[in-house]
């Protein structure tokens, strides 16, 4: 029993490098997307204005919030794509199971959460720095952050991220499962919105930002992005075990 972890370990060693050369294509398209949320980013992620007497001002916030909803886009598109049977197949090059190709795929979603992460951060700073030498230095303030809060803010984006990576690979593995998730899925989504946007106390986006956003103790937020990510990773397994029964 002790040999066949230590072999099943191996291979998901393996795969796990395979993956990350062979997907290198994901992590392109993250820089990529990466330039064109700063490009988007510098008409500003906020505004706010008023007057005093005949003086009229306007304050615009420059964050990286975009290039963070950017990522986790990229994130919860490219888990998707990996469930897709071209990915799947490349599998069979190796001597494996499914359990061990989800390990290896769990990994790379990890390991692309971090590259992500870090790089949002990076591209703030490197944002912040474009926007201060191509405008007027004496109109802006800058919020300098402490090395605890710097840690704990890119901790925080590679957990978004890998939550949203997460979701899509269950979504991935349901539409592989069954094509009419592609449809109900996304229908579901948007009625939900459409009908929150129809009362007058919105649901769904509210209910589960504030449920990881309102957050105010980071160990709290940490349980509760790994225990969700946890729960559907669990069930993408669950369904791709199903299809193997379907077969």
């Amino acid at each position: 029993m002790y040999l066949a972890e230590v072999n099943a370990w191996h291979l998901v060693k393996k795969q796990y490098r395979y993956k990350l050369k062979s997907y290198f294509g994901v992590f392109t398209s993250l820089m990529a997307i990466q330039l064109l949320a700063i490009f988007f980013s510098f008409n500003g992620t906020g505004m706010s204005g008023g007057s005093s007497g005949t003086l009229d001002y306007e304050v615009h916030y420059m964050t990286n919030d975009l290039i963070q909803m950017f990522m986790m886009l990229w994130a919860f598109i490219s888990a998707i794509i990996i469930t897709t049977k071209a990915y799947r197949y490349d599998d069979y090059a190796f001597v494996t199971n499914r359990r061990i190709s989800h390990y290896s795929n769990v990994l790379i979603l990890f390991s692309a959460s971090v590259f992500a992460g870090i790089t949002v951060i990076l591209s703030g700073h490197v944002f912040k720095l474009i926007t201060y030498f191509s405008k007027d230095p004496s109109s802006i303030m800058v919020d300098s952050l402490t090395t605890g809060e710097l840690l704990t803010g890119t901790a925080a984006s590679i957990l978004y991220i890998f939550l949203f990576a997460s979701a899509g690979y269950f979504v991935g593995m349901l539409v592989q499962f069954n094509r009419v998730f592609s449809f109900l899925l996304p229908a579901a989504f948007f009625g939900t919105l459409i009908l929150d946007g129809l009362t007058r106390e919105p649901a769904l986006l509210v209910n589960t930002s504030t449920f990881f956003g309102a957050e105010t103790s980071f160990f709290v937020f940490l349980i509760k992005i790994l225990g969700v990510s946890f729960i559907l990773l669990l069930a993408s397994m669950g369904v791709s075990n199903r299809m193997e029964v379907r077969k």
